[in-house]
């Protein structure tokens, strides 16, 4: 078993005072590991596939030598040095996007994302992001994620779904922030949605594997075969006759479209959804013409990350988070509740 004391590192501003270098003696201890292992260990705040990189492009020296081999077994009694380039600027570029910010220190931030809003530039939506979004509020504060300066996606909220996210400012934050979202041991998420028809029992759960349509690929599906694990638990907040209901539901894993395929595969549909409701629920029917000419017209899926809780990427304290409906989804609300003006 490896002595942890061997996996230390000393830091050191570098001559433009921008980068540091990490430098890290090898003990006996650690004779026969690998060196990313070694290294990304004794640093603490690089993931091993970043120390790779480092190593790869020339920036890792042992006693003074330039490496290149990331599966080279450490030899003990040797200094390895780690100096990591300047980030380099994003490839997105900084837009003055309005967000609205729940919480942020130098480590993270917390917001609140609007339906609407892409969570990152790809084919089709190449700007107006929340990351362009990001470069532009947080700026000079972001320290390199990958060797680049960008903030941290640690996890994603469907465009046309709102509420709460958590994005690091640092490598160190988002290395942390991903293990607990991998892990998902210490990480609570709260959706509300609103759905057709009423769950019977109220309350229940969703376990069932996830992959990609047989014969859709641009949408999920609960599959039979190589999918993976996938667990969603329901209750019922509130009922509308047996028209539709309001759901909160809790994540156990966090599959691509997970409580929106979830919901459709036992015919409880998210309002509006335009990907998983296909057709004209019957439930439908059993509402005034104004409600139910508004939910079937609903431009998007009624869903909303409602809350989430998780422990500090640095300091370990446990952060919980909320954010309100937002005013279309309220009006959906208000609707069924039958007040017209």
């Amino acid at each position: 078993m490896t002595d942890t004391r061997i996996l230390s590192a000393r830091t050191e501003p570098s001559a433009d005072g921008l980068t540091e270098t990490f430098t890290l003696p090898a003990g006996a201890e650690a004779a026969g590991q690998r060196v990313d292992r070694f290294l990304a260990a004794g640093i603490g705040t690089l993931s091993r596939s970043r120390v790779k990189a480092l190593i790869e492009g020339g920036h890792v020296t042992r006693d003074g030598q330039p490496m290149t081999d990331p599966s080279e077994a450490v030899r003990p009694g040797s200094t390895y040095a780690v100096a990591p380039p300047a980030a380099l600027p994003a490839t997105p570029q900084a837009q003055d996007i309005p967000i609205s910010i729940l919480f942020e220190d130098r480590h993270l931030i917390v917001l609140d994302k609007p339906a609407g809003l892409v969570v990152h530039p790809a084919p089709g939506n190449q700007d107006g992001t929340l990351v362009n979004a990001l470069l532009a509020h947080a700026g000079e504060e972001l320290s390199g994620i990958g060797g680049e300066k960008r903030p941290g996606i640690v996890h994603r909220l469907d465009k046309d779904t709102s509420g709460v996210m958590v994005v690091a400012k640092t490598e160190r934050a988002h290395q942390a922030l991903s293990a607990t979202f991998s892990s998902r041991e210490a990480l609570e998420r709260s959706y509300l949605a609103l759905v057709w028809a009423v769950p019977s029992p109220p309350a229940g759960e969703v376990d069932a594997p996830i992959g990609r349509h047989p014969t859709d690929r641009k949408r999920m599906a609960v599959v039979a075969r190589n999918g993976k694990d996938a667990l969603t638990r329901f209750s019922t907040e509130r009922a509308w006759g047996t028209a539709c209901a309001l759901l909160r539901c809790r994540l156990a894993t966090g599959r691509t479209h997970q409580i929106r395929v979830h919901l459709s595969h036992i015919n409880h549909p998210i309002v509006g959804d335009p990907v998983y409701l296909k057709r004209v629920p019957a439930a439908a029917r059993s509402l005034p013409v104004y409600a139910r000419d508004a939910l079937l017209s609903f431009p998007r899926q009624a869903l909303h990350a409602e809350s989430l809780g998780f422990p500090h990427p640095v300091t370990g304290e446990s952060l919980r988070f909320s954010a309100p409906i937002p005013q279309d989804f309220k009006e959906l609300l208000r609707l069924l509740d039958g007040n017209e003006g």
